[in-house]
């Protein structure tokens, strides 16, 4: 039982503070699954990201069925998902109840201005906290290249990401993955 509530807790604090949606919510996960309560360590997390980007559908209630069942099972599936929408269905509500009376307040319009560049830190935050991690894995020189190489395919040559995350998975599949010793 406890750890439904762990769960609940861990995928409902990631919802309630995940403001702008599912990409808002991975550093506020990552901090809860990797680093309150070490269900998974940063490579399995990272895992979980790009598994999750490759399916269709809101990262944030992918993440929470994948990691609500390998770490609770079924019953931990629903609840992580229960918490992650749960958040969102509240605050909806007493929001759209609100909102009309309240948007074109300064205060309101303030909040949602001051809202986007947190979200953006938060994200370049964990993409830092990846990118330094793929020294193990990579190395410095081919995880900036990659790096490099993403950034202009998405944003230059707008290629859709998808499209590159696919491509990445099978030449991930086609092209052998030297050892470390081996690299060295």
């Amino acid at each position: 039982m406890k750890l439904q509530w762990n769960l609940f807790i861990a995928f409902f604090r990631s919802g309630m503070l995940g403001f702008g949606g599912g990409p808002s919510t991975i550093p506020l996960v990552h901090k809860e699954v990797v680093g309150t309560f070490k269900w998974m360590n940063d490579q399995e997390f990272s895992e979980v990201i790009a598994i999750g980007n490759t399916l269709p559908g809101p990262i944030a209630t992918k993440m929470a069925g994948y990691i609500g069942y390998r770490v609770g099972g079924v019953m931990g599936l629903v609840t992580a998902l229960l918490a992650t929408v749960l958040p969102t269905i509240l605050l909806m509500l007493l929001l759209l109840a609100s909102f009309k009376q309240f948007k074109e307040h300064p205060r309101v319009q303030g909040m949602t201005k001051t809202i986007v560049p947190i979200v953006g830190v938060m994200m370049g935050v964990l993409t830092w906290e990846f990118f330094k991690k793929t020294k193990n894995d990579f190395g410095w020189k081919w995880g900036l290249l990659l790096l490099i190489g993403c950034f202009i395919v998405m944003e230059i040559l707008n290629v859709h990401p998808g499209i590159l995350i696919g491509f990445l998975l099978v030449a991930a599949f086609i092209v052998p993955v030297k050892s470390r010793k081996e690299s060295l």
